[in-house]
C-alpha cells in the first residue's frame, strides 16, 4: 500500500508536490522553468526564476502565453490548441509526468507544442504525458512565448525568444530532471508543426548543444524561418495597428491583451519578396527569423552530434481547407495561388505537380502543394542536410493514416499523429 501518495521533488529553485495518479504514474503541473516574462521583460531573453520556500503545488493546471482561442472551420481544435488564454504572470513552466521518482536512469522526452507561433500551450487535453510514463519515460511539455512577445523581431531585443523559452527549458531539464528519475544524459526533444519547426531552430542554435541527444520534427520545417526583410515587414505591420514606433521600448508599455489583438490583425499579411516564397504562405505572420535556414545550419555541422528522426503526414494540406469549406470547391485558380504563395516560378511549380499526379483533382493539387510549401520540402532538406553527417542517425518518416472525419476528407491531414503519439486515439472528444 502506497503511505506517501504524493510524490515531492526538490528542483534548484525549491520543492514540488506532485499528483499520484491512479496507474502510480506522478504527474507535476505547472513547474516555473523561467521568471514570468513582465513588462519589458516580456521582449528580453528568459531570466531564471526566483527560489521560493516551502512546496509549490503543483497538482493543478497553470496559466499559459497570452492568445486568442485558435478556430478552424468545423473541426473542434481546442483538444489540440486548448480554449485560448488562462491568464496568469507565471507561465513560463513545465508539466513533468514520470514512472517514478525514485530512478535516476529513465530517458526523457520534451515536447514543444504547434499552434502557428500564436497558439497553443500545456494545458491541451493532447498534450497528456500518462501514457509515456506508463511505457518508462520522463515526460516534459512546455510553454514558451507566442506571438508578439516571443516572435515578433524587434530593434533593441533578441529575435526568436519563444526558442530561447526552449532553450532555458532544456537547460532546466538538464539541472532539474534527475529529481525526477529522468536521465538528464539522455533527452529527445520533439515538437509538432510550429513546435517542430523551433525544434529545427534549436539544432541550428549553438547555445543548446549538448543539452539533448536526440530530437524528433513532426511536420516542422528546416526552411521555415523569415528572413530579417520579412521579419520587417511583419514588425512594421504590428506597430502600425498598435499605433507606435517599431521599437521594443515602445512595445514593452502595450498590454497583453493589446498585444494579442494585434497578433489576430496580422494574419494574412503578404510576405513573399522577389527572392522569398513566404515559408507558411500566409497562414501565420509569425516564425523564427534566422539568416541561415536550420536545414543550412545543419548541413554545416550543427547537430551533427544529435541522432534525429523527420517526418510528415500524407496529406498535411487537407487541414487548411477541408474544414473551412475550400477543398472540395478549389479551382485551377485556388491552385496557380497556393502555387504563387510559395515559389518563385508558380506554373512551372504547378506543371510539375500535374506530371507527377496526372489523375489528381484542384482538390489534390492544392493541397499537396501547400503540404510540400509548409512540410515537406522543408523536412526533406532538414534530414538530408543531417543525413550528410553520418556520426549520427537520420530517420524519416511517413504518416499515412486517413481520419474519417468530415465524411473521410479530413484523411491523412496536418496534425492527425498527435493522438497516436501520447497513446490518446482511444478517447472520444480526440
Amino acid at each position: 500500500m502506497n503511505h506517501h501518495p504524493e510524490p515531492v521533488v526538490t528542483t534548484a529553485q525549491g520543492a514540488v508536490r506532485g499528483l499520484r495518479q491512479e496507474d502510480g504514474t506522478a504527474a507535476f503541473l505547472n513547474i516555473p522553468y523561467a521568471a514570468p516574462p513582465l513588462g519589458a521583460g516580456r521582449f528580453a531573453p528568459p531570466e531564471p526564476h526566483e527560489p521560493w520556500v516551502g512546496v509549490r503545488d503543483a497538482t493543478v493546471p497553470g496559466p499559459n502565453a497570452p492568445q486568442s482561442e485558435r478556430k478552424l472551420g468545423s473541426i473542434d481544435m481546442a483538444p489540440y490548441f486548448g480554449t485560448g488564454w488562462s491568464r496568469g504572470e507565471d507561465y513560463l513552466t513545465v508539466n513533468v509526468w514520470t514512472p517514478a521518482v525514485a530512478q535516476s536512469d529513465l530517458p526523457v522526452m520534451v515536447f514543444v507544442h504547434g499552434g502557428g507561433f500564436v497558439a497553443g500551450s500545456t494545458r491541451s487535453a493532447m498534450y497528456d504525458g500518462s501514457a509515456f510514463a506508463r511505457d518508462g519515460v520522463v515526460l516534459v511539455t512546455l510553454n514558451y512565448r507566442l506571438g508578439i512577445a516571443g516572435f515578433l523581431d524587434l530593434p533593441g531585443a533578441p529575435a526568436n525568444r519563444g526558442l530561447l523559452d526552449v532553450v532555458a527549458a532544456l537547460r532546466w531539464v538538464r539541472e532539474n530532471i534527475a529529481g525526477f528519475g529522468g536521465d538528464p544524459a539522455n533527452v529527445t526533444l520533439f515538437g509538432q508543426s510550429a513546435g517542430a519547426t523551433i525544434v529545427g531552430g534549436v539544432l541550428a542554435t549553438a547555445e543548446a548543444t549538448g543539452l539533448f541527444r536526440r530530437a524528433i520534427v513532426q511536420s516542422g520545417s528546416g526552411l521555415g524561418a523569415f528572413s530579417t526583410e520579412q521579419a520587417a515587414r511583419v514588425t512594421a505591420a504590428a506597430a502600425e495597428a498598435l499605433s507606435i514606433e517599431p521599437h521594443v521600448d515602445a512595445f514593452a508599455d502595450i498590454s497583453d491583451e493589446r498585444l494579442v489583438e494585434a497578433a489576430s490583425q496580422l494574419a494574412g499579411i503578404d510576405l513573399r519578396t522577389e527572392t522569398h516564397g513566404d515559408p507558411l504562405i500566409g497562414l501565420s505572420p509569425f516564425s523564427l527569423v534566422l539568416d541561415t535556414q536550420p536545414a543550412a545550419s545543419v548541413a554545416a555541422g550543427l547537430a551533427a552530434d544529435v541522432d534525429l528522426l523527420v517526418g510528415t503526414n500524407t496529406e498535411e494540406g487537407n487541414l487548411y481547407l477541408v474544414p473551412v469549406g475550400k477543398y472540395a470547391t478549389s479551382t485551377a485558380a485556388d491552385v496557380d495561388e497556393a502555387a504563387a504563395r510559395s515559389h518563385p516560378d508558380p506554373a512551372r511549380l504547378v506543371e510539375t505537380y500535374r506530371k507527377s499526379r496526372p489523375e489528381a483533382s484542384y482538390a489534390e493539387l492544392r493541397s499537396a502543394i501547400m503540404a510540400d510549401a509548409l512540410f515537406g520540402a522543408g523536412s526533406r532538406a532538414l534530414a538530408g542536410a543531417h543525413a550528410a553527417h553520418p556520426e549520427s542517425a537520420t530517420y524519416a518518416y511517413e504518416f499515412a493514416w486517413r481520419s474519417q472525419a468530415l465524411d473521410g476528407e479530413l484523411g491523412a491531414t496536418h496534425a492527425v499523429e498527435l493522438p497516436f503519439v501520447f497513446d490518446l486515439a482511444d478517447r472520444p472528444e480526440l
